[in-house]
């Protein structure tokens, strides 16, 4: 049975988890290099969206408490790897996180310990680059030390599903690695799914984002030629998803977000031509496809300004949620970001409004937008308004009640004479 957990890193993954954990009586340790940020969490003061500043504290009072200082890991009975893994220039996971917190780990580790990297990444990262600076002063794995990974399924936003009631995979480097690891996980998740071994395990995770960001693809690339055809593409698919077998339905949007679906799959893509020498292509092409999609929302966006008699340039275009998905605060990888550099550089005076969103730097533009004081004053100046995310805060009806036009990224304003649908 599990005492104490060291839970590294404190971000959108670590943090729930650690005080899912210590909700179930666990003594944990959420261990982050951001002092600041361990500063602000001792104090009862979130910076995560699915985490309140009550949920925090009551977390507090339960037995967790955030630290800086690695040398908690030699308390552990097992320790979480929870730290990012951005894409790298080369197209694989940039691992600098995962050997650091490893490392670490290998410092202090003592025996008996288990060891659960939850970060994505490529099949064979537990076993190649994890477990060996794990086990550097020589320990066995599977006798002094159990290793396993589990794909992190945090899912911001979904008030649903959360970390007790989402299945958990966890796939160890022995079959007492995962049987440890599930044990572990059994204490606070209800449902824990053992796989054959850590790289099924990877594999998994990378199997559910690679599925998404196909599916999108496909209806991204449908809704260009659906619009050419006069067909209604998001009627079509509700139509289609009436069929209760054999369907799932996606829906079409200004591209993808996150970390999961724009970054994940590359990390297959990546280990399939460094390993095996071939490209993945499904997955190529639905980068291609999926890239594409801002700069085709700005293409409509020009085409209502020229149907109008105006040009891009000087034209007032307000963005409408800047997040990479609704009623969240998280604008990493969002599509809002290459659109707003296509309309900044065909010289569109651009504004943008997010209730999550005080102050935004989009990726790769040399300017920072404050967000809009007044919405409806917003929406009555601009030539166009382009709805990216369905804030809940957004009364859509009004705001296109208010607009001279608006193009709607969700398809979710039917019929108003002042929208055109994407």
């Amino acid at each position: 049975m599990t005492t104490t957990l060291v839970v590294v890193g404190q971000g959108y993954v670590g943090l729930p988890m650690a005080l899912r954990a210590a909700e179930s009586g666990l003594k944990v340790y959420g261990l982050d290099n951001n002092s600041a940020t361990v500063g602000r969490l001792n104090a009862g003061r979130s910076h995560i969206d699915d985490v309140s500043d009550d949920d925090l504290s009551r977390g507090l009072e339960a037995g967790f408490e955030a630290t800086a200082d690695p040398s908690v890991v030699a308390l552990a009975d097992v320790v979480l790897v929870c730290v990012p893994t951005p894409l790298a220039e080369e197209g694989g996971p940039d691992l600098g996180a995962v050997r650091r917190a490893a490392e670490a780990i290998g410092a202090h580790i003592t025996p008996g310990t288990l060891a659960i990297l939850e970060s994505t990444t490529y099949p064979g990262t537990t076993e190649e680059v994890f477990a060996p600076l794990v086990t550097a002063r020589g320990l066995e794995l599977g006798a002094d030390v159990f290793i396993a990974f589990s794909p992190e399924r945090i899912d911001p936003g979904n008030e649903t599903y959360d970390v007790r009631n989402t299945p958990k995979v966890v796939g160890g480097l022995t079959d007492e690695c995962t049987r440890r690891a599930a044990a572990f996980y059994a204490q606070f998740v209800d449902t824990v799914v053992p796989a054959k071994g850590a790289r099924e395990a990877e594999m998994s995770k990378l199997i559910e984002n690679t599925f998404r960001h196909v599916n999108i693809a496909l209806v991204n690339e449908m809704l260009r030629f659906s619009h050419e055809l006069d067909i209604d593409l998001w009627n079509a698919i509700d139509c289609a998803e009436s069929k209760p077998f054999g369907f799932m339905a996606f829906r079409p949007g200004p591209g993808v977000g996150g970390h999961c679906i724009p970054v994940d799959p590359s990390y297959l893509s990546h280990r399939v031509k460094a390993q095996l020498g071939y490209s993945f292509r499904m997955v190529e092409l639905a980068e291609e496809i999926n890239t594409a999609a801002p700069l085709y929302v700005a293409n409509r966006v020009r085409d209502l300004l020229n149907d109008r008699s105006k040009a891009v340039r000087g034209a007032k275009i307000l963005l409408l949620g800047v997040t990479y998905k609704a009623n969240i605060s998280d604008c990493r990888e969002s599509p809002a970001d290459p659109l707003a550099k296509q309309l900044l550089g065909w010289g569109a005076d651009l504004s943008y409004h997010d209730p999550f969103v005080p102050v935004w730097h989009p990726h790769a533009v040399d300017a920072t937008f404050d967000c809009a004081p007044d919405l409806d004053q917003a929406v009555r100046d601009a030539d166009v308004v382009v709805l990216l995310q369905t804030h809940a805060t957004y009364a859509l009806t009004d705001l296109a009640d208010t607009a001279k036009v608006l193009l709607d990224t969700r398809g979710v304003v039917v019929g108003h004479p002042h929208v055109e649908v994407l």
